[in-house]
């Protein structure tokens, strides 16, 4: 049986206030992690700080992964990043298609396809987030919708390039609201995601891919939701502001990846 190793990803947002505080809390998070490897971690900084931060991690385990890129090599796009960019800071991953660039900036499921494919063609590791709003859950279009998105974000993938790639569900009513989808709810939707993964890219694909959860995770549910069997990890937002919080979660990511 395949085991997929847990993946806790931090994403900072647009924190800390500088470059100081990003590196200090890097570098709180490398001396918590050392140099274990029963979980797969990496933090999502601001990409003003992604240069600080990576030298703060430097010969760590722990990846660097921006928050977002443009799929153009270069340009004229002022204020967007490059995947080049992101390599050259340092980065291992970034982060494409979160819910607050879906739906407070508009993007759409062909854009971030579009870098989906520039990402993977430059190296970098891809966390491309799904997840529906409370409107569509209470509509009963949960499925649906998460169907739609990877549709879209995922067109003319290969498996092959499926494998390299870190899925993220993040239902928006659960995203810095304080709520939490219940265990069951999320593992409904994660084995829904894997048996749509199958369909598409078939079953050896479907069981390599690791799909996060995201949405108010914290020290006191991470075990809970880790534990369950289409959960491989969390792309946790404000809890990965305090080292303690977020180390609190990646040991609740060791003590599931012992358990299994």
């Amino acid at each position: 049986m395949l085991t997929r190793k847990i993946f806790i990803a931090g994403n900072w947002k647009m924190n800390p206030g500088t470059s100081e505080q990003a590196k200090a809390l890097a570098k709180a998070v490398r001396e918590g992690v050392g140099s274990a490897s029963e979980v797969e971690v990496a933090l999502g900084a601001p990409a003003i700080f992604l240069s600080a931060v990576s030298e703060s991690l430097n010969d760590s385990p722990i990846g660097l992964a921006g928050q977002n890129m443009h799929w153009a090599k270069d340009g004229a796009y002022t204020g967007e990043t490059s995947a080049s960019m992101l390599l050259d800071s340092g980065c291992t991953h970034v982060i494409l298609g979160h819910s607050e660039r879906r739906h407070g900036m508009g993007e759409t499921d062909e854009q971030v396809n579009r870098k989906l494919k520039s990402a993977l063609e430059a190296g970098l590791y891809p966390i491309v987030c799904i997840g529906e709003t409370l409107e569509e859950r209470e509509s009963d279009r949960t499925e649906s919708v998460v169907a739609g998105q990877l549709t879209g974000s995922l067109a003319g993938l290969s498996p092959e390039e499926m494998n390299k790639v870190v899925l993220a569900y993040e239902p928006v009513w659960a995203i810095g609201t304080g709520r939490t989808a219940t265990p069951g709810q999320a593992q409904d939707v994660h084995a829904f995601i894997r048996r749509t993964l199958a369909a598409r890219f078939g079953e050896k694909t479907a069981l390599i891919v690791k799909i996060q959860y995201g949405g108010s995770v914290k020290p006191d549910n991470a075990e809970e939701l880790l534990g369950c069997p289409d959960i491989d990890g969390a792309l946790v937002g404000g809890a990965s502001l305090k080292a303690s919080d977020f180390l609190g979660i990646i040991e609740a990511g060791r003590k599931v990846s012992v358990a299994r």
